[in-house]
C-alpha cells in the first residue's frame, strides 16, 4: 500500500501556528486523503508526541524544526527535544544520537531569514538525509538545481513539504511512498517516492504574522 505523507506540519505548539490544535490534525489529514504527517514544531516535540498518543488512523513522525546558530534544520524520528541555539554540527550529532534523520527546510527561499546559511549548508551537506526542493510557503523560491544534483551524489533525497501552519494548508504538498516502520525504511521509501507540490496563497503569511502577535 502506498502512503501519502505530509513531511512538514506545525501545530499550536509553534508560536506561529496558534490556531492549529493537535486534536484536529488527524481529522484534517484524513479528509485530505493523507495517511500520515510529520509534526515539525519549532524547537519542541511536545505537539508531535501529543498527536502520536492521540492518533488512531494515521502515522505520526515525531520531528522538530530546530533553530541552530546557522539557521533551521529538521530532525525526524526524535524521542527527545533538542534545544535551540546550538551549532548546526552539534545539532546534527544530537539528531543522530537519537537515531534520527536530518533534513534542510526551505533552503532556497530568499525571503526567509531563518533559512540555513549557504556556507553552513555546503559544510554539512554530506551529513544530510533530505533537502526541501519545494515548500508550499516559499514566496520567492529559487531552487539551485545544480547544488541539489551535487547533493544527490552524497545520498541526499530531494523532498517537498507543505510547511502547514493553518488547517487548510495541511496536505498542500506531500510524498506518495511505500510503507515504513523505521527511519531507514522511511529513507528507502523516499528514494522511490512520488511528490505532489502545490503552492499556498501568499496571504497565509499575513495570517501567520497576526497569529504570532496574538500568541
Amino acid at each position: 500500500m502506498s502512503l501519502k505523507i505530509d513531511l512538514h506540519v506545525h501545530t499550536s505548539h509553534s508560536p506561529c501556528s496558534a490556531f492549529l490544535p493537535v486534536r484536529k490534525i488527524e481529522q484534517i489529514a484524513l479528509k485530505r486523503g493523507l495517511h500520515g504527517v510529520a509534526i515539525t514544531d519549532h524547537n519542541t516535540i511536545a505537539g508531535a508526541l501529543e498527536l502520536k498518543s492521540l492518533a488512531r488512523q494515521i502515522k505520526v513522525i515525531v520531528a522538530e524544526e530546530i533553530k541552530t546558530r546557522e539557521g533551521e534544520i529538521i530532525g525526524y524520528f526524535l524521542s527527545e527535544k533538542i534545544p535551540a541555539g546550538l551549532p548546526v554540527q552539534e545539532t546534527i550529532r544530537e539528531i543522530r544520537r537519537q537515531g534520527g534523520l536530518v533534513s534542510i527546510p526551505h533552503p532556497f527561499d530568499t525571503l526567509r531569514t531563518s533559512r540555513i546559511t549557504r556556507e553552513a549548508l555546503e559544510e554539512i551537506i554530506a551529513d544530510v538525509d533530505m533537502i526541501e526542493v519545494f515548500n508550499s510557503r516559499d514566496v520567492f523560491q529559487k531552487t539551485d538545481m545544480e547544488f541539489v544534483e551535487e547533493s544527490k551524489k552524497c545520498g541526499v533525497i530531494p523532498v517537498v513539504g507543505s510547511d502547514a501552519h493553518q488547517p487548510w494548508e495541511i496536505g498542500r504538498s506531500y510524498a506518495i511512498m511505500d510503507e515504513f516502520e523505521t527511519p531507514q525504511d522511511f529513507l528507502a521509501a523516499l528514494r522511490t517516492a512520488q511528490f505532489v507540490a502545490k503552492k499556498s496563497p501568499i496571504w497565509v503569511h499575513i495570517i501567520t504574522k497576526l497569529t504570532r502577535q496574538f500568541k
